[in-house]
């Protein structure tokens, strides 16, 4: 069986022209919105039984994920099913607090759309209040043509019809969209769906291998060999 980077190496051999960046949105654009870092900080910051709050996490997300469970429904299993000396308002403030951006990324998405001229689009697994309050806070609908959001279609990576759908929407061939993705399963499948998919570690990694499909950059060209 390949491992994941023969797997990758192997979906951007000699593509056509790329027209399409199907990329997710944490890990790749901004931070992970409520990961274990942030469930930590969460449980530290609020004083509650991390165990506890892990548990409950575990058995309601991909519900809220899959926009079957709202974030106040979330909050209740998994926060506030006893008395806290806090808020829902000020749990739900930390927890959007913890969306920071990925600077680099972002510009290097954006360098690419104008150069290229490329569609731009978002897969990604986000539950409904938190994916619009991060769109709209990091102005993501500037940049992104589309988004596929799993609290949306009802659908959750690893599930291939979220993929699929993605591809109807961008209505691209899947050799010419380049898909950007920090889990390597995820990539596996984009890739053989035919995509150009590419397993996101940082900014810079990114940029060589966006290069290798023919997509130079500002910084790329300004530091080519004379």
């Amino acid at each position: 069986m390949d491992s994941p980077v023969n797997g990758e190496m192997k979906s951007m051999k000699k593509p056509r022209a790329i027209a399409c960046i199907l990329v997710d949105i944490g890990g790749v654009l901004l931070t992970d919105g409520w990961d274990r870092h942030a469930r930590k900080r969460g449980a530290d910051h609020f004083g509650l039984d991390l165990a506890d709050l892990e548990d409950r996490h575990k058995k309601t997300f991909d519900t809220h994920q899959l926009g079957k469970m709202t974030l106040d429904d979330y909050l209740d299993l998994v926060v506030f099913h006893q008395d806290r000396p806090f808020t829902p308002a000020a749990f739900r403030r930390f927890m959007f607090d913890q969306s920071k951006p990925y600077p680099e990324m972002i510009r290097l998405i954006t360098q690419l759309k104008a150069r290229y001229r490329l569609k731009v689009g978002v897969l990604s697994n986000e539950g409904r209040e938190l994916n619009a309050y991060r769109i709209r806070r990091f102005r993501l609908d500037r940049l992104v043509d589309f988004f596929v959001s799993s609290c949306y279609v009802h659908l959750l990576k690893p599930d291939m019809d979220i993929f699929r759908l993605a591809l109807d929407v961008a209505g691209t061939p899947a050799a010419r969209i380049a898909y950007i993705e920090n889990t390597a399963m995820f990539v596996d499948i984009g890739a053989g769906l035919g995509m150009q998919g590419m397993l996101h570690t940082d900014a810079a990694a990114t940029r060589e291998k966006l290069q290798a499909l023919g997509l130079q950059t500002d910084d790329a060209v300004s530091h080519a060999p004379g």
